[in-house]
């Protein structure tokens, strides 16, 4: 009877709370797996050892990403556009058997070293820890 009573409407009324469920689920596991994942990650470097070699910079890289939101002002109802960037850096390195590796550095690293610097790479894992560069050369 209560299906009847708004014709069509009742298996909408079954079937958005599935759907709305379905997603959390979804959204819910996506969060678990990313924050396993994270933890791995994080116990895997802490188990590696520190290593210290020669390695050369051989290239680096930024990575911006742009978020914008916007915004209703009540007082005046004009629209603002708010947002806000981040920037991520990368510097590649080369050691002595010709592997490259790739890290995550601070800007402060970033803005220090040049493409084709020398010098010595540490690191554990996959987390830089530091770079000093050979003032020989």
């Amino acid at each position: 009877m209560f299906s009847d009573s708004f014709g069509g409407f009742g298996v909408m009324f079954t079937i958005i709370p599935f759907l709305f469920l379905l997603v959390f689920a979804f959204v819910f596991v996506f969060i678990i797996i990313n924050v396993v994942k994270g933890a791995k990650r994080w116990k895997l470097n802490n188990d590696s050892p520190v290593l210290t070699v020669d390695a050369k910079v051989v290239t680096k890289r930024s990575d911006v990403s742009y978020r914008h939101n916007m915004n209703t002002n009540n007082n005046t109802n004009n629209m603002m556009n708010m947002g806000y960037s981040s920037t991520t850096y990368y510097i590649t390195f080369e050691v002595q058997s010709g592997d490259r590796m790739e890290f995550n550095v601070q800007d402060s690293e970033y803005g220090m070293l040049t493409e084709g610097d020398k010098g010595n790479l540490t690191f554990q894992g996959t987390r830089y820890l530091s770079y000093v560069r050979d003032t020989r050369i």
